[in-house]
């Protein structure tokens, strides 16, 4: 009302101005067409008010308005170089690639969420594998089929729910979960590769997994700052009888199967402390490797643990910091050897890395060593030339990464690996994992197929959406 009585006292005020002066008739006919104006918009705006607003309640209350979906492109060139222990090398200049993801989320309310990632990972045009012995047998394998460049299919990379809620009148925040988990691109290897971290610590874990977890948010019960617990547990191989035999989906082997722990002590914008141990049991290798068909055996049990520690110095050019320590032991079954030895063996790993601002992007240094019996699950890591954190030698990263506009990124990476002892890229028996040193391999009719040294070097051009 404020703003009508006020046009019609600018509109009395104009015509008193700039009109000869009227009659008192003629004055009350013009206020009566301006109310008259106002009254008609009044209507329409009402009129639209009516649809508008039950249109943007069912959106909100809509499906499709819980659903988030977005999108992750990217385009690499890789520069691959090995040193192979009989003296040869091997290369390629330029490997092309194509990845792909794309993510659905659905939240119908604050305790339920559904998240599924499809993933797409290609080499350009036809892919024509070298393989001794033939065709390359593990590049569908589960725990790596969905980062690894082969053809144009889309797999399932993570398939999972969470159920949120807490107990103890709200102080102790809880979640469950199961499904297919992300287990890869995980805490630290996330830094370099510019992603989101994934709960596992990525010294010991970049594989797929399904499975299930049991989370607890401590921090409220303890005053300690980000102090959580969580336990999972998960399934990497089942033993099953094919869908069309007499006795379908029998179990007739030993199903490997994982259980772990994750603890974070402490954690702010500035510190985060956390520690992982995990079981895993019934490890396999191949009987032949030049014969991939004859399958597997059974060799035993490993533990693996990782501890972490991350600093952010914002105050100094907003520099991170990381240290980390790995362990791994074997646990062979009777007859049986794992990393070469019928021992029970211990491995350890460190990994340093820091991060920093420079030129609009950050630019990142990493260092990790592995001794003989080092073995993590790190299948999935994202380095085509083979996982850096599965090295037992050195391997030193230097990266930049810098986002152009928004959305679209660019970066340049620099991987070195020297191995000082085989099988770091194996399996857990002595087939595909023996450690043997490097100078001892030099002289074996298989040197040719042993890397001594590996380097990568990779640009790509990336876009999420």
């Amino acid at each position: 009302m404020k703003k009508i009585g006020l046009s019609i006292a600018v509109f009395v005020a104009s015509s008193s101005l700039y009109a000869a002066t009227p009659s008192n008739a003629q004055l009350l006919k013009r206020i009566e067409q301006l109310e008259l104006q106002v009254t008609k918009n009044k209507k329409v705006t009402s009129h639209k008010e009516k649809y508008v607003a039950p249109v943007t309640q069912i959106e909100n209350n809509s499906p499709f308005g819980k659903l988030k979906i977005s999108g992750d492109y990217r385009f690499a060139v890789d520069n691959l170089h090995y040193d192979l222990a009989d003296g040869s090398t091997a290369k390629n200049d330029a490997l092309l690639t194509n990845r792909l993801w794309l993510n659905f989320s659905y939240k119908p309310n604050e305790h339920i969420d559904f998240n599924t990632k499809l993933a797409f990972n290609k080499v350009f045009g036809q892919g024509f594998i070298y393989y001794p012995g033939g065709k390359a047998p593990f590049d569908g394998f589960d725990w790596l089929a969905s980062t690894t460049n082969t053809d144009d299919r889309v797999r399932i990379k993570n398939a999972y729910i969470n159920y949120r809620d807490t107990l103890l009148d709200g102080k102790l925040p809880w979640s469950f979960g199961v499904g297919r988990r992300s287990t890869s691109y995980n805490q630290l290897i996330s830094w370099r590769d510019d992603t989101k971290a994934n709960s596992p610590l990525g010294h010991i874990v970049s594989a797929e997994f399904d499975g299930g977890h049991l989370g607890f948010n401590l921090s409220k019960i303890t005053g300690v700052s980000g102090m959580k617990v969580k336990f999972a547990a998960g399934r990497g191989a089942s033993y099953v009888s094919p869908s069309l035999s007499p006795t379908p989906d029998i179990d007739w082997g030993k199903n490997i199967n994982m259980f772990d722990v994750n603890f974070v002590f402490y954690s702010d914008e500035a510190l985060h402390a956390e520690l992982q141990a995990m079981h895993v049991t019934n490890l396999i290798d191949l009987k032949d490797p030049q014969n991939p068909n004859q399958g597997f055996d059974t060799v035993g049990d490993m533990n693996l643990g990782s501890f972490m520690v991350t600093y952010n110095a914002k105050n100094l050019n907003n520099t991170k910091f990381f240290a980390s320590f790995g362990l791994s032991q074997t646990d062979p079954n009777n007859n049986q050897t794992m990393l070469g030895s019928p021992d029970k063996e211990t491995g350890t790993s460190y990994w340093f890395g820091a991060q920093t601002a420079l030129l609009g992007g950050r630019f990142g240094l990493e260092y990790n060593h592995g001794s003989k019996y080092w073995r993590s699950f790190t299948y999935a890591e994202d380095t085509v030339a083979g996982s850096k954190l599965a090295v037992r030698g050195n391997a030193y990263e230097a990266y930049y990464t810098k986002e152009i506009m928004d959305g679209l990124s660019f970066q340049a990476r620099y991987t070195y690996m020297d191995y000082d002892y085989t099988g770091s890229q194996g399996f857990f028996g002595s087939t595909t994992g023996a450690a043997m040193k490097i100078e001892d391999a030099k002289n074996s009719p298989m040197a040719k197929y042993i890397v001594d040294k590996a380097q990568d070097v990779r640009v790509y051009l990336r876009y999420q959406f």
